[in-house]
């Protein structure tokens, strides 16, 4: 059967030992609507509580939590139960030390996502013996640090990597000593690579359908088009300035998003995601569905990304190009079009200005 996570928002003042009181209830009933409750967080200081439920589906989960004691469900999705490990550390009840244990869970599943990206020069070859080797040990290197500081690996994927932390301060201590460990790595220096961190925090449910999806789709943003070195969500910025009011390590290497230029990132990826295809689409477009006149919306999107709105998207196109080509199924004229560009010809000359050769060399080149 599928397993699902739901979401409720707890009235206020409720305790977690009163959420333990009605996930007992639910365990006891639940053989009638076909459910199996796995485990549950609760936040008293969030007031949310989020059940991992297997269930033939999502009616059965309202049903039964109804018939139990009326507290349903102000969400509810489906999850695969290793991405719900890697993030939150379980998918069972903690285990009880001795017999008489308490059984209120009294854990946030709030969680602080962090992205390392390990950007390459983009003249490096697709394929490369070296630099696979050296990747792969600063990989490795990553993965170390991660540990000491108590964050889960969620997913590694080429040259970047998803992290998960409870700790705010133990993230942006990781971050720091993953910058370090950068520099005094000569040989991925001196072939010009580099690195980026970005880091968001968020809960498991919200609108979206995936599980963290709001910061994981927040801090691919801020990883992809903000300037810095270690890019930190207004939210993360906040939580560590309570956390540690010393304040940041070292405040040159980071980029600390406001709640406005969240606001305007957002805005600015919502439309470019839905309209970078168009070959008609120009910088006047992105005024009105972002809310800013054209010189508001050319000094923010300079202080965000560093890039002039006209190449602040053709680089997106650009990028978008590239992953096309590496799918191999597309020529040179059809990844052209499919990506705004007026003609191959023009298109050819930016990708060779970008990437330093034209994209039939870049697909000559042998694959993964």
């Amino acid at each position: 059967m599928p397993i699902y996570m739901d979401r409720h928002d707890l009235p206020e003042n409720v305790t977690a030992a009163q959420v333990a009181e009605l996930h007992q209830q639910d365990l006891k009933i639940q053989d009638r609507f076909g459910c199996r409750g796995l485990t549950y967080w609760c936040d008293e200081h969030r007031n949310t509580a989020f059940c991992l439920i297997e269930a033939p589906d999502v009616t059965a989960i309202t049903a039964m939590h109804n018939h139990a004691h009326g507290q349903v469900p102000n969400r509810i999705i489906e999850v695969n139960p290793a991405l719900v490990e890697a993030f939150l550390g379980r998918i069972q009840d903690p285990e009880k030390n001795g017999p008489d244990a308490p059984t209120t869970i009294d854990e946030s599943a709030f969680r602080v996502v962090m992205l390392v990206l390990l950007e390459l020069p983009s003249t490096v070859p697709r394929v490369s013996e070296r630099t696979d080797l050296l990747v792969e040990r600063f990989g490795q290197t990553m993965l170390d640090l991660f540990l000491a500081f108590e964050g889960k690996l969620v997913r590694r994927n080429d040259n970047h990597l998803v992290t998960s932390f409870r700790s705010v301060a133990n993230a942006i201590r990781a971050a720091f000593e993953i910058r370090l460990q950068f520099e005094k790595n000569k040989a991925l220096k001196n072939m010009g690579a580099s690195v980026k961190i970005g880091l968001s925090a968020g809960e498991p449910v919200t609108d979206k359908p995936a599980i963290f999806e709001d910061a994981i789709r927040l801090v691919e943003r801020m990883c992809r088009i903000v300037k810095g070195e270690i890019i930190l969500s207004s939210e993360v910025r906040e939580l560590y300035d309570k956390e540690m009011p010393r304040g940041l390590p070292d405040r040159k290497k980071t980029h600390c998003l406001s709640p406005v230029d969240q606001q305007f990132l957002t805005a600015l990826m919502d439309f470019t995601e839905s309209a970078w295809k168009k070959a008609d689409v120009k910088v006047d477009d992105f005024e009105k569905p972002i809310g800013c006149s054209r010189s508001q919306f050319y000094r923010k999107l300079v202080s965000l990304t560093g890039k002039s709105p006209n190449t602040f998207l053709k680089e997106y196109r650009l990028h978008e190009a590239r992953r096309l080509l590496d799918r191999h199924t597309w020529n040179v004229s059809e990844v052209a079009f499919e990506t705004g560009f007026n003609s191959p010809s023009y298109f050819s000359k930016c990708f060779q200005q970008q990437y330093g050769r034209t994209p039939s060399d870049y697909l000559a080149e042998p694959a993964d």
